[in-house]
């Protein structure tokens, strides 16, 4: 089989890198390989346990692919000869290509010093469906859950499960959970969300093993104390799918991800690489970045797509932001950029600021909820280095603003005379608009 560009993986760097490479050049064939006949969307997996209720409500359509004319195949690569420019998939089939983009995507990690996490009943969050179909299967009936690991997905997990009645506890090794995304006072308020919403929250202790006879009966944690639980799901980070890339003659970065360059092209000729399985480096920093998220991969595929035939010197991919936002119940919380102990840890002398006000004008509306901004700002020149929100779900657009804002190296004083609209339903006031208030503040100090 021939085909012009071949992405291989149907995830959402694979969806958008065969998109992208067809609308940019229309007259290629674009062939889209991937093991899956259904394909989650990433961010929705942890609702299909509770606010979703089925995975057959959280798919990937195919309808942009088809519209467009991408060919899918369902189907896995097996090797890659980047010399020769041929595909062979696991049953023998040989598919040439022009260029060629990794879509690999990650999988979870499950630490080899864990005891007991082969047994039945101890899961991972995997990005496939029929896996997390078994999942769901498998839980019902059960009740105590110990739930690993307080990221975004482990607590978005959590709070569905226990919506569910499971019992649920949520362990992490650090004092907060999300502590690694938010500064303290933004993951304690998270933490107490959780707490109230039923959720049993164990920080500051890691698990040793879980314990059971072929099957999990319950965990160790690493001070001694035992927890009686009916099933374990690991939630403790996901690590790069390369092993195709490496064997092909890619070249893998210390951290384990497909080295690419600003045009997400890898060190094979014509071979690019996108979403989770290719590096990262961070915006501020330059320096490598774990960050895994869906939209920093769309981002990517769009330049990986673009740039297949011609490099674009405007559509380049200079850096990982870091934009993350998540819900508990009504509280919500985001995050772009450094927050104020990462900044801090990295050398960055920084002000911050922080103002709270409400979402709407007046704020005696039925639909009001508080706004907190707190912004990270370098005190050498006044640059946004970061900043966290939280409050009621309109925070989740406010923290893609400030996103923005540190994408194009705006400055506290472009803050203070940004143009924006305001609505009594739909924002706070302009006279009291959240963002602007603490860039308000960061200035003052800065004087």
């Amino acid at each position: 089989m021939n085909t012009d560009v071949l992405v291989i993986g149907g995830s959402a760097a694979g969806l958008v890198a065969a998109m992208s490479a067809k609308s940019n050049h229309p007259e290629k064939k674009v062939t889209l390989v991937r093991k899956e006949e259904k394909v989650m969307i990433p961010c929705g997996i942890p609702y299909i346990f509770g606010t979703i209720g089925t995975s057959d409500k959280n798919i990937l359509p195919d309808g942009g692919l088809e519209k467009l004319g991408v060919e899918i195949r369902i189907d896995e690569i097996a090797s890659v000869d980047a010399q020769k420019k041929v595909a062979t998939t696991v049953g023998g089939e040989e598919i040439s290509y022009e260029k060629l983009i990794f879509a690999t995507g990650s999988q979870p990690v499950i630490p080899k010093w864990l005891k007991g996490a082969d047994q039945k009943n101890v899961f991972t969050v995997l990005k496939n469906k029929n896996y997390l179909d078994e999942l769901h299967a498998q839980l019902q009936g059960l009740k105590k859950i110990v739930l690993v690991g307080a990221g975004f997905i482990g607590v978005e997990v959590a709070d569905e499960l226990n919506k569910k009645g499971y019992d649920v506890t949520i362990v992490e090794i650090l004092p907060r959970i999300l502590g690694l995304a938010f500064d303290d006072e933004f993951a304690a308020a998270m933490n107490e969300k959780l707490i109230e919403r039923g959720v049993k929250v164990r920080t500051g202790i890691g698990i040793k093993e879980v314990l059971g006879d072929g099957t999990v009966s319950g965990v160790l944690f690493d001070n001694g104390e035992k927890m009686d639980a009916d099933a374990v799901v690991l939630s403790l980070g996901y690590k790069p799918n390369v092993e195709l890339a490496q064997k092909a003659g890619a070249e893998i970065n210390s951290a384990g991800f497909i080295v690419t360059d600003q045009y997400k092209r890898t060190t094979l000729a014509d071979c690019f690489a996108a979403g989770d399985c290719s590096e990262k480096r961070d915006f501020l920093t330059g320096k490598i970045s774990r960050v895994m998220l869906a939209s920093t991969s769309c981002a990517e595929a769009r330049v990986a797509g673009l740039n297949l035939y011609s490099l674009s010197t405007i559509c380049t991919f200079r850096g990982t932001i870091g934009i993350y936002s998540t819900c508990i119940g009504e509280l919500a919380c985001g995050v772009a950029g450094l927050n104020e102990a990462t900044a801090k840890t990295e050398g960055f002398e920084v002000v911050t600021g922080s103002f709270t006000g409400v979402d709407t004008h007046p704020g005696c509306l039925d639909c009001t909820q508080k706004q907190t901004v707190k912004l990270i700002v370098s005190k050498g020149n006044g640059v946004i280095l970061g900043g966290e929100t939280l409050g009621g779900r309109s925070v989740g657009e406010l923290t893609n603003v400030i996103g923005i804002a540190i994408q194009n190296s705006m400055t506290i004083n472009d803050l203070l005379v940004a143009q924006i609209g305001t609505h009594p339903l739909l924002t706070a006031s302009p006279a009291g608009y959240p963002l602007i208030k603490a860039a308000e503040i960061v200035a003052k100090a800065l004087k």
